[in-house]
């Protein structure tokens, strides 16, 4: 299932995907599987997208 609210939140920080994944020590790859929901980051990895996106990173484990 597709993170929409992902996807929006980085477009409102004017970021691309590769902007967000040289951040947070990721591959562009990686992060796209996060967008489209086919990975779930760990634990850390959702900390430091939620920092860097300015969201709480537990919204990567809310059902």
């Amino acid at each position: 299932m597709m993170r929409i609210w992902l996807q929006e939140i980085r477009n409102k920080n004017n970021k691309s995907q590769n902007d967000i994944a040289k951040k947070v020590g990721i591959s562009r790859v990686t992060y796209t599987s996060y967008e489209l929901g086919s990975r779930n980051p760990s634990v850390e990895v959702a900390k430091r997208i939620g920092k860097e996106l300015g969201f709480k990173w537990t919204l990567f484990f809310d059902t």
